[in-house]
């Protein structure tokens, strides 16, 4: 992968890796709530909110890979053999697979959480969508 599309897979690898030590201690119910949570969902409020998060993104974060792929071959960075590797359907969902899967692996906090939903519903266009989960990780954010 050449150009922008790397920026974008980096981005969204880096944004998982490196945001695990954000945010405060995760509190868990007593009682009844923690035996009626277990036997139905086992994850937390906030843990369901960030896997609906991940899946809204995967294919969205995809399909700017290959609006990628496809500006990269019209500006001839790259020929119509790799075009077509880089935007097989099988690799398509490759990646969203393999982003899903470590977005879904990662603590985040409330906060980005929040960052992830509200990027997601508000940038309908990739620059700007990635433009704005680059505050993931935001110094001080967090305090």
């Amino acid at each position: 992968m050449t150009g922008s599309r790397a920026r974008s897979l980096a981005l969204i690898a880096a944004f998982g890796a490196s945001s695990g030590a954000c945010g405060g201690p995760q509190h868990k119910p007593e009682g009844d709530a923690l035996e009626n949570r277990s036997a139905a969902d086992p994850r937390s409020p906030i843990e369901k909110r960030r896997d609906a998060a991940c899946e809204q993104l995967g294919p969205k974060l995809t399909a700017c890979a290959v609006e990628d792929a496809r500006a990269d071959f019209a500006a001839g960075k790259i020929d119509k053999a790799q075009l077509d590797r880089d935007i097989a359907p099988e690799i398509q969902r490759k990646n969203t697979d393999e982003f899903v899967t470590q977005c879904k692996g990662v603590s985040y906090s409330s906060r980005q959480v929040r960052v992830l939903e509200v990027c997601f519903r508000t940038e309908p266009r990739c620059a700007p969508l990635l433009d704005c989960l680059g505050h993931l990780n935001d110094p001080g954010a967090n305090r």
